[in-house]
């Protein structure tokens, strides 16, 4: 059996190999779609009366499933980024230099944090509501650090009103380098 802690981090070092090869501004793109379905389950949390009277204080396996469906979603839509013939003319999203490869691993690394960390986080919230996976055991060593690591995945980082200000950053730094 393997900790969850464990797994958050291979992870991480899984995506941030997948950055090197996509390069920084693809996986900007991964990183601002997760932090989109980030916002978009935070608004249907608070401002839509049904998801919040029947799914936050309801059972809370159909709220990881909402939450997971529009991550996952936005996450594929996202890695799918289509191949844009007036940027790609233009050479400004070459992976040439050692830098550019550099930012790759970084962004492709907080992208194994955004996109890793918020389904574990929701899965935190849901009681873990599959046989294979268990709670993290307090007490242990890979427990507790499982434990820390829960109070710093972006869910929680990026609660209200962080996410708003993380979203309009995210817009404005697509106006200002994509367009």
């Amino acid at each position: 059996m393997i900790g969850l802690d464990i797994l958050f981090w291979i992870f991480v070092i899984q995506f941030a190999i997948i950055g090197v090869i996509r390069g920084w501004a693809k996986e900007l793109l991964v990183s601002f779609s997760v932090i989109l379905g980030l916002f978009i389950i935070t608004v249907l949390e608070i401002f839509i009366p049904f998801i919040h009277e029947s799914l936050v204080n309801g059972p809370v396996t159909p709220l990881f499933w909402l939450r997971a469906v529009i991550i996952a979603a936005l996450v594929f839509f996202g890695y799918q980024s289509p191949n844009i013939a007036r940027l790609a003319a233009t050479n400004r999203f070459a992976r040439e230099r050692f830098q550019d490869a550099l930012l790759g691993l970084f962004l492709g690394a907080l992208n194994g944090y955004l996109i890793f960390g918020s389904i574990w986080f929701y899965l935190n919230q849901a009681a873990y509501p599959f046989p294979f996976i268990t709670a993290p055991v307090p007490g242990s060593a890979s427990g507790d650090a499982a434990l820390r690591l829960l109070t710093l995945l972006p869910p929680e980082l990026l609660g209200t009103p962080a996410i708003y200000f993380a979203v309009a950053i995210a817009f404005a730094f697509v106006l200002v380098v994509f367009i």
